[in-house]
């Protein structure tokens, strides 16, 4: 394991976790799809809640990026609601499945399997919306997608992302006791590395608000809304502590 990139160990458990039932590795049914089609939708960007509708707008001939958004889960329904659809994810699984559901519903988009940490193959200003579901906890370094993201968005252009606020990554497997330093990061940590081996969880990183909430300032974005999002099972979600965030912002300009 200390041999591979923590991103194909990642792709690796992902896939694993697929053939497992992962509930975010299984794609939307037919029936969901024409529902779509006749305007009846919702998706998700953190576990529980879903997007207000009014986060989209009009997606009527929009380019959306579905960043770590593959699965065939969310891309379908805005294929559905008239956009022109891109998908890049790192899961060859999750990829499969993008691939399916457009081929069963007769649809066209564009799929990628690549890594969000390194550059975005697009070019600038080539989408009008990007929809970025939980998924940067599997990286360790999340400024730079905030950069990327502003680049190949157009000016005015929405970003629309879940992300974590680390406090899972202080507890223990129950949910009971503090036991975690910040920031939880198995590459410098092998206590935390053997914590997610565990675990099969992965190789996963804690987020501060400064990286999630402060780095898309600093890459340039406008904030205008979010809401926070538990994770819809255990002990902190029985006690209705949030762990995740949903993030609308824009980049600035006309």
């Amino acid at each position: 394991m200390a041999d591979k990139n923590y991103q194909d160990i990642n792709a690796e458990t992902i896939d694993r976790w697929i053939e497992e039932g992962w509930e975010w590795g299984k794609p939307i049914s037919h029936e969901v799809y024409e529902a779509a089609v006749r305007g009846i939708w919702d998706v998700k960007l953190t576990p529980t809640k879903m997007v207000p509708h009014e986060w989209f707008g009009d997606l009527r001939g929009k380019k959306v990026l579905g960043l770590a958004s593959g699965g065939g889960q969310q891309m379908p329904v805005f294929a559905a609601l008239g956009a022109e659809c891109t998908v890049l994810d790192y899961s060859t699984l999750q990829i499969e499945s993008e691939r399916m559901v457009a081929a069963r519903e007769g649809y066209q988009i564009t799929i990628i399997q690549g890594d969000m940490t390194k550059p975005l193959p697009f070019e600038d200003g080539s989408f009008d919306l990007i929809f970025h579901p939980v998924s940067n906890c599997y990286v360790k370094e999340v400024r730079t997608i905030w950069k990327e993201c502003l680049r190949v968005l157009k000016p005015g252009g929405t970003l629309l992302s879940g992300v974590d606020h680390y406090i899972n990554y202080i507890v223990d497997s129950e949910e009971k006791m503090i036991v975690n330093p910040l920031p939880f990061d198995p590459l410098t940590n092998p206590e935390q590395m053997k914590q997610l081996q565990d675990e099969d969880a992965g190789v996963q990183f804690s987020h501060s608000l400064e990286e999630q909430i402060g780095g898309q300032l600093e890459a340039g974005f406008t904030l205008l809304d979010l809401y926070e999002d538990t994770n819809g099972e255990g002990r902190l979600h029985e006690m209705n502590i949030p762990t995740f965030l949903a993030i609308r912002s824009i980049k600035r300009g006309t």
